[in-house]
């Protein structure tokens, strides 16, 4: 028989016409990605610290821990992870010092890293990995065990937090893990539904000047799902405390009981938690089924862009939820940047899509497509691209506010709010952005100076571009103007900015920015990297001896 011969582009024709993949809807046009594969690539955790490469200046005022949070295994034994989102959580710190710095990594303890690291195989299920039956079960075995319900998991990936001053890593299961920032070792895994009756919490809590922090999490019962908004008391009673304290602020029934939205993070003003209701649905049906239909959690995600977006105000003090429903077009979104209230509106800045379907794109074996012969750039051009947006909510809506007409009478505001019904006001949003935006894919993972102007008036937030499936530019926003500045080099990819204040700060862009830079094409060379966050400018740069995988969030932790 002649050899098996298979043409790339005939692969690719046949992929496409699988059901789901067939005639997928196209955003951008782009050709020629380069090849990003070694961004989700395993490596080697290094719990001792090492010493970094010092390019430039390092600010001698920068004194603390930058601490990092992200996938970094992505296979056990011979056993791959499915999506981005599955890979074995590897925390980072890069301890910064009178201009040097140091940096160390090591991979979250959780019961998941250790039973898979002890099996050698994938046991626990992740968003978009089920576990396979264990080969060592009989056939009645491994059948009987898929009608077990699907435990959560604990590898806490997404972020590091703080509640009650204590670091926790976390993803958006009910398992967070306690963590020693200054050595990356797991002290506790606390468990959320052990203190408050919800399902899970979102790795993106809001805090108070006082340290009161705001979360929201997930309950399911008989009469269907709910959205909880939680609030964790500042302080401990006792040093061994965890959540203690903790309570439910309200719960909001969702609109549709057995298919709620996903949320990935909410908003807070000064008095009010804002939670967006978007037409991403979770079939609850699907998800506890998954291990006897063989579907991941991931398959139960859908998009629905015929139904609006609901966006709720729940008054902090009181716990109640508005009477007014905020309604505005389908949109996704999975992180806010900033809300305040001025003259009598609520003012909620975000970065959102038109689109919810890019999440199942973030497979692994999306990203490490490489080469114009495996086409990266068709994953890239069924993404949409995630923009700035800015809505204003009308807070003062009675019996004598009018209808059919726009209420927003703010100064050189575009955003629009027409109430159309006796508690519904209709919302279309304002762009935070020029149109040089748009040559740089858009822009995800804003940050802004949190600690003197989060529920604050502001003007400046920072971001990641995406000219590829990850951050391939750093952008500074000027939300005033509408221009933008940007740091960029070919190759480079960097991670979340985060902005640390200069301890003189007079004004708001008085400070640092710190990002992660992978370099996925030259070896043993990402770095840590400093701007001035003013200018945009780079002071300095830490060069690491070695590979580190791209992340998702972090925070700075001051030791001055």
């Amino acid at each position: 028989n002649p050899p098996l011969r298979i043409n790339i582009r005939h692969l690719f024709h046949i992929i496409y016409s699988v059901p789901g993949w067939k005639n997928p809807k196209h955003f951008t046009d782009v050709h020629g990605l380069p090849c990003i594969e070694k961004i989700v690539t395993s490596v080697e955790d290094i719990p001792e610290p090492i010493s970094t490469n010092i390019i430039g200046m390092i600010p001698n005022w920068i004194n603390g821990n930058f601490l990092r949070n992200g996938p970094g295994k992505f296979e056990m034994g011979n056993h791959r992870f499915n999506h981005w989102f599955d890979g074995m959580a590897l925390l980072h710190q890069f301890k910064i010092s009178n201009g040097e710095v140091t940096y160390r990594s090591r991979f979250l303890s959780s019961d998941s890293y250790q039973t898979n690291k002890e099996q050698n195989r994938i046991v626990m299920s992740e968003f978009g990995t089920l576990t396979m039956p264990d080969p060592c079960k009989n056939f009645f075995q491994r059948f009987v065990s898929r009608f077990d319900l699907p435990k959560p998991t604990d590898n806490a990936n997404v972020s590091f937090v703080t509640y009650k001053g204590d670091f926790y890593v976390s993803t958006e299961t009910n398992i967070m893990h306690k963590v020693d920032p200054e050595t990356l070792e797991a002290i506790q895994k606390v468990d959320w539904s052990k203190f408050i009756a919800v399902n899970g919490a979102t790795a993106h809590p809001h805090t108070e000047p006082d340290g009161t922090v705001y979360n929201m999490g997930n309950s399911y019962s008989s009469k269907g799902a709910y959205y909880n908004i939680i609030k964790v008391p500042p302080t401990k009673v006792a040093e061994e405390e965890t959540l203690e304290g903790t309570t439910v602020l309200c719960s909001i029934p969702a609109e549709d009981k057995t298919k709620p939205s996903y949320y990935h993070s909410f908003a807070m003003s000064e008095n009010y938690v804002v939670f967006i209701e978007q037409p991403i649905k979770m079939d609850l049906l699907k998800i506890v089924t998954g291990k006897l239909t063989r579907k991941s959690i991931s398959d139960g995600f859908s998009w629905n862009p015929k139904l609006n977006t609901i966006l709720h105000l729940i008054h902090k003090l009181t716990g109640k939820v508005s009477s007014i429903k905020y309604l505005a077009n389908p949109i996704s979104t999975f992180h806010q940047i900033n809300a305040y209230e001025e003259d009598g509106f609520l003012i909620i800045d975000l970065c959102a899509s038109d689109d919810g379907q890019a999440i199942a794109n973030y497979n692994i074996q999306n990203l490490r497509k490489s080469g114009e012969s495996l086409f990266p750039h068709q994953v890239y051009n069924t993404l949409c691209r995630v923009f700035p947006l800015r809505f204003v909510l009308p807070l003062r809506i009675d019996h004598c506010t009018p209808y059919n007409q726009n209420l927003i009478d703010l100064p050189n505001c575009t955003a629009t709010a027409v109430r159309i019904g006796k508690n519904k006001v209709f919302c279309t949003h304002e762009d935070l952005h020029g149109e040089d935006l748009h040559k740089y894919g858009g822009l995800e993972f804003p940050q802004i100076n949190y600690s003197k102007y989060n529920m604050h008036p502001y003007r400046y937030f920072y971001g990641c571009g995406f000219r590829h499936l990850v951050g391939d530019t750093l952008l500074k926003m000027d939300i005033r103007r509408k221009e933008m500045m940007v740091w960029e080099h070919p190759s480079l990819y960097p991670s979340e900015p985060i902005f640390v204040p200069c301890p003189y700060a007079t004004e708001e862009d008085d400070g640092i920015i710190l990002s992660v830079i992978i370099t996925p094409n030259k070896d043993k060379s990402t770095f840590l990297l400093v701007l001035d966050a003013k200018t945009f400018k780079e002071l300095g740069r830490a060069v690491v001896p070695v590979n580190i995988p791209y992340g998702f969030h972090g925070t700075f932790s001051s030791t001055a």
